[in-house]
């Protein structure tokens, strides 16, 4: 009796330390903010079931990529979630584009923010100049020499409400992601930042945890256990997407679960996991991208309340070229307010379509 109310205690006690989670509210549908495979660009789709999708703007481009990724022009792995106050939107995207450099190096990341989903404005991050682009240039450097900076990928967002700046400020955006240095270190590892409310500052990298091989598009979710839970992919030792959890956002990381990950695609390969519930549905979805088959397939499987026993994969419905990407929540008025946005834009493009014909 005594040990069952002191694990009771304890797991109470664990709860109300993770107190770390994005904003979720809507009870009507679905946002799939997305890297399109047609291109190196952001695309979003809307869904009342999480499954079945309608395409916004046709699957082009939400907005211009060159606009929004300075250095390179092509925006990859959007992820998108509310802003802390639940009142605007924020997304992280990997500035890069393999279709121009023709090689899988970045050089750094975009910080994007709206207030209707629709409109948005960026700050981009060019790691390469080193810890002058950050808010804490004096603190200790994960590198020697940001120069030679060769990746920084999938970033993904989660608000810590604990986090605590130099002026005393509380509150900021943990933005995690996968970096590689060559000439420092081996393999790709799992770093993270602080992004401040504006959205428009960061703070230099930290190393998040290092199981000794490659580990790249981690995905990380607040469960009814108290407990993080991390969706990631391994590029070293058996590959897979696989779970580990820790007690804590930015330490704690234990070694991945190694008897229960998404194994039902025998050997083909797969990224990008992203996990979301289903509006009423403690139990999970985890989507990923199985880039190995061509064509490709975009896959939803189910997992149980705890983000284990994956089970009954399923392709994507309804999306033009889907990638690696994000699930958002949304209520009834984002849900019309994008379809409102898709048709006015499609009848602005017919007719200034008709106007250039009627010239010729």
């Amino acid at each position: 009796m005594k040990k069952t109310i002191f694990a009771t205690m304890m797991m109470a006690a664990t709860a109300l330390t993770a107190s770390a989670q994005n904003v979720v509210k809507g009870d009507y549908g679905y946002l799939y903010c997305h890297m399109s495979d047609k291109g190196e660009y952001t695309a979003y789709a809307v869904s009342r079931d999480g499954y079945n999708y309608t395409d916004i703007l046709g699957g082009e481009p939400i907005m211009n990529p060159q606009e929004h990724a300075r250095i390179e022009g092509g925006q990859r792995d959007a992820f998108i979630t509310r802003s802390y106050d639940g009142k605007g939107y924020v997304m992280v995207t990997t500035d890069m584009c393999v279709a121009k450099s023709h090689k899988w190096d970045n050089y750094g990341i975009d910080l994007l923010k709206s207030d209707d989903l629709i409109h948005w404005t960026s700050v981009t991050f060019d790691y390469r100049k080193g810890t002058s682009i950050f808010s804490n240039p004096q603190d200790k450097s994960v590198y020697k020499d940001w120069s030679t900076i060769n990746r920084v990928w999938a970033p993904q967002i989660f608000w810590d409400p604990d986090y605590v700046w130099e002026n005393g400020e509380r509150g900021g955006y943990m933005i995690y992601y996968s970096m590689l240095n060559r000439p420092e270190e081996q393999y790709d590892r799992m770093y993270y930042s602080y992004a401040d409310k504006s959205f428009t500052r960061l703070t230099q990298p930290k190393l998040l945890f290092d199981w000794g091989y490659a580990t790249i598009d981690a995905d990380i979710n607040l469960l009814a256990d108290g407990k993080y839970h991390m969706l990631i992919k391994k590029e070293g030792g058996q590959h897979g997407i696989f779970t580990a959890t820790s007690d804590h956002l930015t330490h704690g990381w234990g070694e991945p679960v190694a008897d229960d990950y998404v194994s039902f695609e025998g050997k083909k390969n797969c990224e990008g996991s992203s996990a979301f519930q289903l509006i009423g549905d403690p139990t999970w979805r985890v989507a990923y991208i199985q880039y190995s088959d061509n064509p490709k397939h975009y896959r939803i499987c189910k997992a149980d309340e705890n983000l284990r026993n994956f089970h009954d994969p399923v392709d994507i419905k309804g999306v033009t070229a889907p990638q690696h990407g994000s699930f958002m929540r949304i209520t009834k008025q984002e849900y019309m307010k994008l379809l409102k946005h898709d048709y006015q834009t499609r009848m602005k493009q017919l007719k200034e379509e008709y106007a250039r014909n009627k010239t010729k």
